[in-house]
Formats: structure tokens, sequence, C-alpha cells
């Protein structure tokens, strides 16, 4: 069974996600400020599937955890804020949060993106291995059945989208695509014209995966159009 963490002051808010949680057959936990929470993820963080995150908890606040989660853990987490403006999410998602809703959200909603981030987080352990499991680079292996991702033999430490993102991009190398068609793609729903949150994931994943940050060897930049992954990789 997959578990789920929820951090959130808000007592009734976490009665009810953690009700919906547990009828679609997952475990929820449940911890009602900053500091708690950074103590269950890390006593749960090999059994943990999701953490939903508040913004706005009166000890520590939500980019704070999340920024002490990613020391430590790619496992997805789900961003709720209860403002609408911008900054709170880029912010969130440059930390390294995998999406975000804004509150007073519908329950359908929820779970639809938390059914969403876990599914593409867990994978079925395969009963053998095929070439399709792997998509072998110059340098680079990824690792599709076990989401795990290597450079120079040395291992590269994720998010669930950054992988979903670079997994795409490699697929595909040598096609240019739009920002737009990234995140139809990867994201798998309607574009939110924020040209800001792609060049973000894009950024952050570079930093990651090129061995020379100043010479860009994978993901290129089309200028005026978009990105592509080097076919020559």
């Amino acid at each position: 069974m997959n578990n789920v963490l929820i951090i959130d002051d808000d007592k009734e808010l976490c009665v009810l996600m953690k009700k919906c949680v547990e009828q679609e057959n997952l475990s929820a936990i449940i911890a009602h400020g900053g500091v708690e929470g950074l103590r269950l993820a890390d006593e749960n963080k090999n059994s943990c599937s999701l953490v939903i995150l508040d913004v706005m908890m009166p000890d520590i606040d939500g980019f704070q955890v999340l920024k002490k989660i990613r020391e430590t853990s790619n496992m997805p987490v789900l961003m709720l804020t209860a403002k609408s403006d911008e900054d709170d999410k880029v912010s969130g998602l440059r930390l390294g949060a995998d999406d975000y809703l804004t509150k007073p959200f519908s329950i359908n909603e929820l779970m639809a993106r938390v059914n969403s981030l876990i599914r593409r987080y867990t994978t079925l352990n395969p009963t053998f291995i095929t070439d399709t499991d792997y998509i072998m680079l110059k340098g680079m292996v990824i690792d599709k059945a076990n989401r795990m991702v290597s450079v120079n033999d040395i291992p590269v430490e994720l998010t669930s989208k950054e992988f979903d993102l670079l997994s795409f991009l490699a697929s595909n190398k040598g096609r240019v695509f739009t920002k737009k068609q990234i995140y139809m793609q990867v994201w798998e729903e309607e574009y939110a014209y924020d040209d800001n949150n792609i060049m973000s994931f894009i950024s952050k994943l570079r930093k990651k995966i090129e061995p020379d940050p100043e010479h860009l060897f994978y993901i290129l930049t089309v200028r005026g159009v978009g990105y592509r992954f080097n076919k020559e990789a």
C-alpha cells in the first residue's frame, strides 16, 4: 500500500484529505506542522510515495519543509497554497515541487493529481528486463523501469517530474518541442501559458545532468522555438 504524508495545520482539511486518500486504497499519515512533517517524512522515507504539503504553516513554512525534503528524497510533492500568487507557484516548483493546488480546491481534482503523481513515481517490478526499459545515451543511462538516471556512471537524483521531463526529451532526441508541447506531454494537462515553469525545470535538470553546464550537451535550446535533446547523444 502506498503511503501519503499530509502536512497541513488545517486539522479539518487533513481529516477530509485522509478520508479521501484512504478511499483510494492508500494509507495516509498526518502532520499538523512543518517540524512534525519533517520528522515523519524522515521516518517514512522508504515507504512514502507522495507528500501533500501546505505552504502557510505557523512553525516552518512549506517552502522550508520542501527544501529539507529535497536534500534526501525525490518523492513527489504536491504543494497546497491559499494564494493564487504566481510567485508562490514558481517558488515551489523551483525548490522541487512536482505539482500544486490553490485552495479552495475540489476533492476530485486533488485525488486526480494524487493518483497521477503516485502512478508516475511508483513502478511495478518487472519479471524480466527488456531493451525498452533503458535509454542508452552517450555518457548517460536512463532506467525507465526503476526511474533511475546515471551520468558517467554516477547516479543522479531527480524529482519525479524532472525524470518524466528527461525521459520524454531523451525518447525523442533530435526532435524540437515548444514549451507548450512539453507541458502538455509531461504534465498531461492543458497548457497554462506559463513558460517560466518550463524554463525553471529545464534549468534545474541541466544543472543535475550536464557534465559541463557552460557547454550544454544533452538538452539544447532552439532559440525562438523551444528545446530538443541532442541527437548526437
